[in-house]
């Protein structure tokens, strides 16, 4: 296979789907997604079998108990997908929204539509679920999409691309509207970040080197966030049976997930009585602590963190541990370590919420709350295509909004400027 032959045809095919993308209809949109979900259910048997396959092969090529479980898939899940997928067909479509239309002295009216990206490249790892949440996203938003998996998920991905390309023929679109790549060689990463005339914007999802790799070849827009250094900070005036319940549901409900807690911060004042509660917690999940001089006086097991560690996203069972003197420290010591994916207040004074709430510079910034809701179906936007760190056009997760553009439209009757 030549590859660079391949992606540019890839390409070629997605641009053109992408132009009837944009020009159908809700009720066809819909249709498809309704049918997809559907042979997702039909297909389920031919579903795990590739995914068993998938996972064997994972096993024998030695990947961590957090990678293979981010890769298998189950009946539940596969149920959840198919949900998942009727749910976006409910969402209303963003295509063609008019707003902010507002009428100049000239006699012109002057507003925004809401239109399609285009074509969308989207490149991840492991998770196969990705698969359908990046196409039925993209599709509901009238793009087209090129989608790269893992090669640790080839087989699951490909049987998951069938699914979509029945439900995107019973519907009467353009099958080419989503594609995933059949070759793993990581060649076609760097063609598929390397063409403007055919892609609009890339969407990468996995770990950070592949992040930062693609930032730094990519020639078209990338929507990013390079790592999840999440922080869960427990306040003087926390209650402390919530502290405890959403940092064992921040750090432990998953471990290998972007929006789990990597760092834990309390305030002096209740560290001596609070903290050595919270360490027997986590040392029950098995999850090792790394903590600053104060935590290791007031945590026999905990370990000396370095610097390093503050800034860690671990992915795993482990967690920084920091004592600060007030929610200033903690909002000065997440700015500063903090990824800007997700962080946390827990506190019952009002005045230390809002000032965390303004203070802290991240993409979703929360109170009394696990940074596991970090998450596009949480936030109530049917499925994510990942989350974006960074402050313009998307930021936080990305749903249906956040793969539309505005343009500019201007309604008149006659007018010519004067």
């Amino acid at each position: 296979m030549d590859v660079k032959v391949y992606m540019e045809t890839l390409g070629s095919r997605a641009r053109q789907a992408s132009r009837a993308m944009a020009r159908a209809s809700t009720a066809a949109k819909n249709a498809a997604l309704m049918a997809i979900a559907q042979a997702l259910r039909t297909q389920k048997a031919a579903l795990l079998d590739a995914n068993r396959q998938d996972v064997e092969n994972a096993r024998q090529e030695g990947l961590s108990a957090a990678m293979i479980d981010r890769l298998a898939l189950s009946e539940k899940s596969i149920e959840a997908m198919a949900k998942g997928v009727e749910e976006v067909a409910q969402l209303p479509d963003p295509v063609g929204e008019i707003t902010d239309l507002k009428r100049r002295p000239s006699g012109i009216q002057v507003g925004k539509m809401r239109v399609p990206l285009g074509v969308v490249g989207i490149i991840y790892e492991s998770r196969p679920n990705v698969t359908v949440d990046a196409a039925v996203l993209c599709l509901k938003a009238g793009n087209a999409a090129i989608l790269r998996g893992g090669k640790e998920a080839i087989g699951s991905n490909q049987a998951i691309a069938a699914c979509v390309r029945a439900g995107l023929r019973a519907a009467g679109l353009p099958e080419t509207a989503v594609q995933v790549v059949e070759t793993t060689d990581r060649e076609a990463v760097g063609h598929l970040v390397s063409m403007p005339q055919y892609v609009d914007v890339i969407v990468p999802r996995g770990g950070k080197s592949l992040i930062e790799r693609i930032s730094r070849e990519a020639r078209v827009p990338v929507i990013k966030h390079l790592d999840g250094n999440c922080h869960v900070y427990v306040d003087a005036a926390a209650d402390p049976e919530k502290a405890l319940r959403i940092v064992e549901n921040a750090k432990t409900q998953r471990l290998g997930v972007c929006n789990a807690a990597e760092s834990l911060l309390i305030a002096r004042a209740v560290a001596p009585t609070l903290l050595p509660k919270i360490a027997a917690m986590l040392t029950a999940h098995g999850v090792e602590i790394r903590g600053c001089p104060e935590t290791c006086a007031l945590v026999p097991q905990a370990k000396p963190a370095s610097e390093e560690d503050f800034y860690a996203e671990y992915l795993d069972a482990i967690i920084s541990c920091k004592v600060v003197a007030d929610v200033a420290e903690a909002i000065e010591h997440i700015n500063h370590y903090s990824s800007a994916h997700t962080d946390a207040i827990v506190t019952e004074d009002y005045a230390a919420a809002l000032r965390f709430l303004r203070e802290v510079d991240s993409s979703s910034v929360m109170v009394n709350a696990s940074t596991r809701f970090a998450d596009g179906f949480e936030y109530g936007l049917g499925a994510e295509i990942g989350i974006s760190t960074d402050k313009f056009h998307a930021r936080g997760p990305v749903g249906l909004e956040g793969l539309t553009s505005q343009k500019w439209i201007v309604l008149g009757q006659g007018e010519i400027r004067q």
